[in-house]
This record gives structure tokens, sequence and C-alpha cells, in this order.
């Protein structure tokens, strides 16, 4: 049986129209008031539900809101956790 016919493959060469790439400069850490701000809403969050599941029914303010007190709960915990994407 006859030996199929090997291809040669042309080199690669990149396009000569590109850009240098742009040095983007390294951000620093978080500020400190940032991670007091942000570990403080998740914490707030969570004690506003702990209190509302143990005294809510017994605190004038949070017996008026109801069932808000777990959007309140839940938002602050939420904000505090979409604050850490930006966390450096």
């Amino acid at each position: 049986m006859p030996k199929s016919k090997v291809r040669k493959k042309t080199a690669y060469t990149p396009p000569t129209d590109r850009r240098t790439p742009v040095k983007v400069k390294a951000a620093g850490p978080s500020n400190l008031f940032y991670k007091i701000v942000m570990f403080g809403l998740m914490l707030v969050g969570l004690l506003w539900l702990v209190v509302n599941y143990i005294a809510g029914d017994k605190i004038p303010f949070m017996a008026d809101l109801g069932n808000t007190n777990f959007a309140i709960g839940f938002v602050l915990m939420i904000a505090g956790l979409l604050m850490t994407m930006r966390w450096r």
C-alpha cells in the first residue's frame, strides 16, 4: 500500500497591526473603612434576623414591620456580600 503524502504546515506569524499591551496599575489593598462597612453590614443583617426571631414580637417597631424584617436582614447581609467582590 502506498504511503500518504505529508502536508507541510506553514509557520504561524502573528498579525503586525496589533497594538502593544498596556500595563494596568496594580490596585492596592482595600481601605480599612471599606472592610469595616462590609463586615458590619453582614453582621448587622445577621443580628437583625436573630433579634427578629428571638424578640421580634416584643419590640414595637419590629412588630409593626412584620415579615419585612426578613427582607431588611437579608438585604443588609447581601449588600455586605456584594461588597466582597471589590475587596482587595
